[in-house]
Protein backbone atom coordinates (compact mmCIF):
# COMPACT_ATOMS: atom_id res chain seq x y z
CA UNK A 1 0.00 0.00 0.00
CA UNK A 2 1.28 3.12 -1.29
CA UNK A 3 -0.52 6.87 -0.36
CA UNK A 4 0.77 10.03 -0.88
CA UNK A 5 -1.21 13.33 0.48
CA UNK A 6 -0.07 16.26 -0.55
CA UNK A 7 0.76 16.00 -4.20
CA UNK A 8 1.44 19.95 -5.24
CA UNK A 9 -1.56 21.19 -6.97
CA UNK A 10 -1.41 24.62 -9.15
CA UNK A 11 -3.85 26.44 -6.82
CA UNK A 12 -0.88 25.88 -3.81
CA UNK A 13 2.56 27.70 -3.77
CA UNK A 14 4.92 25.41 -4.54
CA UNK A 15 7.40 24.91 -1.33
CA UNK A 16 10.79 23.46 -1.46
CA UNK A 17 11.90 20.73 0.85
CA UNK A 18 15.03 20.73 2.54
CA UNK A 19 16.87 17.84 4.15
CA UNK A 20 15.13 14.87 5.95
CA UNK A 21 15.46 14.87 9.98
CA UNK A 22 15.51 11.40 11.15
CA UNK A 23 13.66 12.44 14.49
CA UNK A 24 15.81 10.46 16.42
CA UNK A 25 16.06 13.12 19.43
CA UNK A 26 12.48 14.84 18.32
CA UNK A 27 8.78 15.09 19.85
CA UNK A 28 6.06 16.09 17.62
CA UNK A 29 3.29 18.14 18.93
CA UNK A 30 -0.05 17.81 17.05
CA UNK A 31 -3.02 20.13 17.74
CA UNK A 32 -4.31 23.53 17.02
CA UNK A 33 -1.07 25.86 18.51
CA UNK A 34 -3.21 28.21 19.60
CA UNK A 35 -5.30 26.05 22.09
CA UNK A 36 -3.60 26.26 25.40
CA UNK A 37 -2.91 23.11 26.27
CA UNK A 38 -1.17 22.66 22.66
CA UNK A 39 0.50 25.86 23.43
CA UNK A 40 1.99 25.15 26.92
CA UNK A 41 3.61 22.00 26.07
CA UNK A 42 4.69 23.77 22.61
CA UNK A 43 6.20 26.46 25.38
CA UNK A 44 7.62 24.05 28.19
CA UNK A 45 9.44 21.86 24.86
CA UNK A 46 11.15 25.33 24.22
CA UNK A 47 12.27 26.25 27.75
CA UNK A 48 13.42 22.45 28.20
CA UNK A 49 15.27 22.78 25.11
CA UNK A 50 13.69 19.60 23.86
CA UNK A 51 13.65 19.30 19.51
CA UNK A 52 10.51 19.15 18.50
CA UNK A 53 7.88 19.94 15.77
CA UNK A 54 4.52 20.98 15.39
CA UNK A 55 2.14 19.44 12.89
CA UNK A 56 -0.94 22.24 13.16
CA UNK A 57 -4.18 21.08 11.60
CA UNK A 58 -5.14 24.31 10.50
CA UNK A 59 -2.24 24.64 8.24
CA UNK A 60 -2.03 20.85 6.81
CA UNK A 61 -3.29 22.36 3.70
CA UNK A 62 0.15 22.98 3.08
CA UNK A 63 1.85 19.63 4.40
CA UNK A 64 3.00 16.23 2.60
CA UNK A 65 2.50 12.75 4.39
CA UNK A 66 3.79 10.21 2.70
CA UNK A 67 2.90 6.66 3.65
CA UNK A 68 4.16 3.57 2.39
CA UNK A 69 3.84 -0.40 3.76
CA UNK A 70 5.82 -3.28 1.67
CA UNK A 71 7.91 -5.90 3.10
CA UNK A 72 5.57 -6.00 6.16
CA UNK A 73 7.40 -2.40 6.96
CA UNK A 74 5.50 0.86 7.73
CA UNK A 75 7.31 3.72 6.63
CA UNK A 76 6.28 7.26 7.13
CA UNK A 77 7.32 10.65 6.54
CA UNK A 78 6.04 14.05 6.99
CA UNK A 79 7.02 17.29 4.78
CA UNK A 80 6.72 20.75 6.34
CA UNK A 81 7.77 24.22 6.87
CA UNK A 82 10.86 22.88 4.45
CA UNK A 83 11.66 19.70 6.68
CA UNK A 84 11.18 16.81 6.02
CA UNK A 85 10.63 14.32 8.86
CA UNK A 86 10.87 10.25 9.65
CA UNK A 87 8.25 9.73 11.23
CA UNK A 88 9.14 6.03 12.30
CA UNK A 89 12.33 7.54 14.26
CA UNK A 90 9.95 10.26 16.32
CA UNK A 91 10.86 9.71 20.28
CA UNK A 92 6.81 11.06 20.82
CA UNK A 93 4.39 12.59 19.69
CA UNK A 94 1.61 15.21 21.88
CA UNK A 95 -1.71 13.91 20.19
CA UNK A 96 -4.64 16.83 20.81
CA UNK A 97 -6.25 16.96 17.41
CA UNK A 98 -9.80 17.54 17.26
CA UNK A 99 -12.03 16.02 14.45
CA UNK A 100 -10.97 17.82 11.35
CA UNK A 101 -15.27 18.21 10.65
CA UNK A 102 -14.41 20.19 13.52
CA UNK A 103 -11.88 22.52 12.09
CA UNK A 104 -13.07 26.12 11.60
CA UNK A 105 -12.53 26.00 8.33
CA UNK A 106 -15.18 23.27 7.38
CA UNK A 107 -17.85 25.27 9.33
CA UNK A 108 -17.36 28.38 7.20
CA UNK A 109 -18.53 29.00 3.52
CA UNK A 110 -16.69 30.28 0.54
CA UNK A 111 -14.98 32.75 0.28
CA UNK A 112 -14.86 32.79 4.32
CA UNK A 113 -14.09 28.69 4.39
CA UNK A 114 -11.85 26.89 2.00
CA UNK A 115 -12.97 25.74 -1.79
CA UNK A 116 -13.93 21.95 -1.76
CA UNK A 117 -10.86 20.53 -2.89
CA UNK A 118 -8.43 22.27 -0.77
CA UNK A 119 -10.99 21.07 1.95
CA UNK A 120 -10.77 18.02 1.14
CA UNK A 121 -7.16 17.84 1.37
CA UNK A 122 -6.81 19.39 4.41
CA UNK A 123 -9.16 16.53 5.84
CA UNK A 124 -7.37 13.95 3.87
CA UNK A 125 -3.85 14.85 5.65
CA UNK A 126 -5.66 15.33 9.33
CA UNK A 127 -7.40 11.95 9.23
CA UNK A 128 -4.29 10.00 7.51
CA UNK A 129 -2.29 11.73 10.37
CA UNK A 130 -4.96 11.12 13.27
CA UNK A 131 -4.73 7.28 11.99
CA UNK A 132 -0.66 7.18 11.91
CA UNK A 133 -0.68 7.97 15.49
CA UNK A 134 -2.40 4.49 16.30
CA UNK A 135 0.51 2.65 15.07
CA UNK A 136 3.55 4.86 15.22
CA UNK A 137 6.59 3.11 16.86
CA UNK A 138 7.41 5.89 19.30
CA UNK A 139 5.28 6.73 22.58
CA UNK A 140 2.36 8.66 22.28
CA UNK A 141 -0.16 10.57 24.71
CA UNK A 142 -2.24 9.20 23.91
CA UNK A 143 -3.35 7.06 20.72
CA UNK A 144 -6.90 7.98 19.54
CA UNK A 145 -8.40 4.33 19.61
CA UNK A 146 -7.26 3.97 23.47
CA UNK A 147 -9.36 7.20 24.14
CA UNK A 148 -12.85 5.11 23.08
CA UNK A 149 -13.70 4.40 26.81
CA UNK A 150 -15.03 7.64 27.47
CA UNK A 151 -17.64 7.71 24.84
CA UNK A 152 -19.84 5.24 27.68
CA UNK A 153 -19.26 6.32 31.36
CA UNK A 154 -20.72 2.88 32.13
CA UNK A 155 -17.92 1.01 30.15
CA UNK A 156 -15.61 3.04 31.95
CA UNK A 157 -16.33 2.58 35.44
CA UNK A 158 -16.01 -0.86 35.48
CA UNK A 159 -12.57 0.29 34.77
CA UNK A 160 -12.67 2.22 37.55
CA UNK A 161 -13.65 -0.23 40.00
CA UNK A 162 -10.92 -2.80 39.16
CA UNK A 163 -8.51 -0.40 39.73
CA UNK A 164 -9.64 -0.21 43.35
CA UNK A 165 -11.15 3.20 43.22
CA UNK A 166 -14.27 3.55 44.84
CA UNK A 167 -17.64 5.08 42.82
CA UNK A 168 -20.54 6.81 44.11
CA UNK A 169 -23.75 5.16 44.32
CA UNK A 170 -25.01 5.71 40.53
CA UNK A 171 -28.51 5.11 38.63
CA UNK A 172 -28.87 5.17 35.10
CA UNK A 173 -32.54 5.21 33.85
CA UNK A 174 -34.87 7.03 31.49
CA UNK A 175 -37.77 5.82 34.49
CA UNK A 176 -38.51 8.91 37.03
CA UNK A 177 -40.14 6.63 39.08
CA UNK A 178 -36.55 5.02 39.37
CA UNK A 179 -34.91 8.03 40.02
CA UNK A 180 -37.63 9.19 43.32
CA UNK A 181 -36.89 5.48 44.73
CA UNK A 182 -33.33 6.26 44.35
CA UNK A 183 -33.67 9.46 46.16
CA UNK A 184 -35.31 8.09 48.89
CA UNK A 185 -32.26 5.60 49.53
CA UNK A 186 -29.40 8.01 48.91
CA UNK A 187 -30.63 11.73 49.54
CA UNK A 188 -29.46 14.63 47.33
CA UNK A 189 -28.76 14.05 44.03
CA UNK A 190 -26.45 15.20 40.87
CA UNK A 191 -27.32 14.52 37.70
CA UNK A 192 -25.33 14.09 34.17
CA UNK A 193 -25.03 13.32 30.82
CA UNK A 194 -23.53 9.84 30.42
CA UNK A 195 -21.61 10.50 27.39
CA UNK A 196 -18.18 11.16 26.30
CA UNK A 197 -19.48 15.28 25.74
CA UNK A 198 -18.96 17.67 27.83
CA UNK A 199 -22.09 18.01 30.18
CA UNK A 200 -22.77 20.50 33.24
CA UNK A 201 -23.05 18.27 36.29
CA UNK A 202 -25.79 19.60 38.16
CA UNK A 203 -27.54 19.39 41.68
CA UNK A 204 -31.18 17.74 40.91
CA UNK A 205 -33.71 20.41 42.36
CA UNK A 206 -37.42 20.26 42.90
CA UNK A 207 -37.87 22.44 39.07
CA UNK A 208 -35.55 19.66 37.82
CA UNK A 209 -37.54 16.78 39.45
CA UNK A 210 -41.07 18.50 37.55
CA UNK A 211 -39.45 17.68 34.16
CA UNK A 212 -38.35 14.15 34.85
CA UNK A 213 -41.06 12.74 32.56
CA UNK A 214 -38.58 14.16 30.09
CA UNK A 215 -35.88 11.22 31.20
CA UNK A 216 -38.47 8.68 29.11
CA UNK A 217 -36.55 10.13 25.76
CA UNK A 218 -32.68 10.78 27.66
CA UNK A 219 -31.48 7.89 29.77
CA UNK A 220 -29.49 9.95 32.28
CA UNK A 221 -27.11 9.70 35.06
CA UNK A 222 -27.70 10.39 38.26
CA UNK A 223 -25.46 9.91 41.48
CA UNK A 224 -25.72 10.68 45.37
CA UNK A 225 -24.30 14.73 46.14
CA UNK A 226 -20.95 13.73 48.06
CA UNK A 227 -19.83 16.49 50.71
CA UNK A 228 -16.34 17.58 50.49
CA UNK A 229 -13.82 18.61 47.49
CA UNK A 230 -12.94 17.38 43.65
CA UNK A 231 -9.72 16.47 43.39
CA UNK A 232 -8.24 16.52 40.03
CA UNK A 233 -5.06 14.07 39.67
CA UNK A 234 -2.73 14.23 36.33
CA UNK A 235 -1.15 11.05 35.26
CA UNK A 236 1.85 12.03 32.88
CA UNK A 237 3.40 8.36 32.56
CA UNK A 238 5.45 7.67 35.57
CA UNK A 239 4.31 11.25 37.35
CA UNK A 240 0.94 12.05 39.07
CA UNK A 241 -0.17 15.61 40.19
CA UNK A 242 -3.10 16.01 42.15
CA UNK A 243 -5.04 19.46 43.14
CA UNK A 244 -7.68 19.86 45.69
CA UNK A 245 -10.49 22.31 44.15
CA UNK A 246 -12.95 24.36 46.55
CA UNK A 247 -15.93 25.96 45.08
CA UNK A 248 -19.49 26.70 46.25
CA UNK A 249 -20.63 25.38 42.80
CA UNK A 250 -21.65 22.00 42.02
CA UNK A 251 -19.56 21.66 38.86
CA UNK A 252 -16.12 23.62 39.85
CA UNK A 253 -15.65 24.30 35.92
CA UNK A 254 -18.67 26.54 35.68
CA UNK A 255 -18.44 28.11 39.03
CA UNK A 256 -18.70 31.53 37.58
CA UNK A 257 -21.94 31.25 36.34
CA UNK A 258 -23.43 30.79 39.60
CA UNK A 259 -21.47 34.11 40.80
CA UNK A 260 -19.25 31.34 42.69
CA UNK A 261 -15.21 31.26 42.46
CA UNK A 262 -13.29 27.94 42.05
CA UNK A 263 -9.71 28.17 44.08
CA UNK A 264 -6.71 24.89 43.56
CA UNK A 265 -4.03 24.04 45.22
CA UNK A 266 -1.72 21.09 45.48
CA UNK A 267 -1.92 18.21 47.46
CA UNK A 268 -0.47 15.06 48.13
CA UNK A 269 -2.35 11.53 47.77
CA UNK A 270 -2.29 9.07 50.30
CA UNK A 271 -0.58 6.51 48.45
CA UNK A 272 -2.73 3.74 47.88
CA UNK A 273 -4.88 6.39 46.18
CA UNK A 274 -2.00 7.40 44.15
CA UNK A 275 -1.57 3.95 42.98
CA UNK A 276 -4.79 3.18 42.23
CA UNK A 277 -4.85 6.73 39.88
CA UNK A 278 -1.68 5.10 38.47
CA UNK A 279 -2.97 1.50 37.46
CA UNK A 280 -6.04 3.13 36.43
CA UNK A 281 -4.52 5.35 33.99
CA UNK A 282 -2.74 1.19 32.79
CA UNK A 283 -5.72 -0.48 32.63
CA UNK A 284 -7.03 2.10 30.17
CA UNK A 285 -3.82 2.82 28.51
CA UNK A 286 -3.55 6.04 28.69
CA UNK A 287 -0.20 7.41 29.91
CA UNK A 288 -1.50 10.94 30.08
CA UNK A 289 -4.93 10.76 32.40
CA UNK A 290 -7.46 13.41 33.84
CA UNK A 291 -8.84 11.72 36.43
CA UNK A 292 -11.89 13.49 38.19
CA UNK A 293 -11.75 12.35 42.32
CA UNK A 294 -13.74 13.45 45.40
CA UNK A 295 -12.83 13.07 48.84
CA UNK A 296 -15.22 13.54 50.92
CA UNK A 297 -15.12 14.99 54.59
CA UNK A 298 -14.52 11.66 56.26
CA UNK A 299 -11.62 11.54 54.01
CA UNK A 300 -12.95 8.70 51.57
CA UNK A 301 -12.54 9.07 48.08
CA UNK A 302 -14.54 8.05 44.46
CA UNK A 303 -13.85 8.67 41.43
CA UNK A 304 -16.22 9.99 39.15
CA UNK A 305 -14.47 9.50 35.66
CA UNK A 306 -11.23 9.60 33.58
CA UNK A 307 -10.57 11.62 30.89
CA UNK A 308 -8.42 10.62 27.87
CA UNK A 309 -7.84 13.86 26.56
CA UNK A 310 -7.49 16.49 29.56
CA UNK A 311 -7.50 20.20 29.24
CA UNK A 312 -4.87 20.21 31.41
CA UNK A 313 -3.34 23.96 31.29
CA UNK A 314 -6.73 24.82 33.37
CA UNK A 315 -5.26 22.64 36.51
CA UNK A 316 -1.91 24.11 36.11
CA UNK A 317 -2.23 27.43 35.75
CA UNK A 318 -4.74 27.74 38.56
CA UNK A 319 -2.73 24.85 41.39
CA UNK A 320 0.97 25.80 39.74
CA UNK A 321 1.33 22.07 38.90
CA UNK A 322 4.26 21.72 35.81
CA UNK A 323 2.19 19.65 34.07
CA UNK A 324 3.09 20.32 30.78
CA UNK A 325 6.82 19.95 31.25
CA UNK A 326 5.99 16.50 32.50
CA UNK A 327 4.48 15.49 29.13
CA UNK A 328 7.34 17.02 27.24
CA UNK A 329 9.91 15.10 29.45
CA UNK A 330 7.70 12.09 29.07
CA UNK A 331 7.88 11.66 25.55
CA UNK A 332 11.48 12.40 24.81
CA UNK A 333 12.88 10.53 27.70
CA UNK A 334 10.23 7.90 28.84
CA UNK A 335 10.57 9.51 32.25
CA UNK A 336 7.92 12.30 33.54
CA UNK A 337 10.37 13.11 36.67
CA UNK A 338 12.09 16.01 36.93
CA UNK A 339 15.84 15.71 37.38
CA UNK A 340 15.48 16.14 41.08
CA UNK A 341 12.60 13.79 41.43
CA UNK A 342 10.17 16.78 42.77
CA UNK A 343 6.94 16.75 40.40
CA UNK A 344 5.28 19.72 42.67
Amino acid sequence: MRCLCGIRQKSLAPVRFGFLLTACSMILIAGIPSEEPVARVIESAENLGIAHVVFSQRDALHYELQVDFSGQQLRAELRLGGQRIDLMQLQGVYFRMMDSASLPENRAVAPFGLPAPKLQRLRFVNDLFAQLADVLPCRVLNRPHHMGSNFSKLYQLAFIREAGLEVPASLLTNEPEAVADFEDVHGPLIYKSISGVRSIVKPLTIDEKSRLHHLRSLPTQFQECLQGHNVRVHVVGDALFAARISSESVDYRYASHDGNRTTMQPVDLPQDVAEKCSRLARALRLPLCGIDLFETEGGDFFCFEANPCPGYSYFQNEAGLPISDAIVRYLEYGTAQAPNGANN
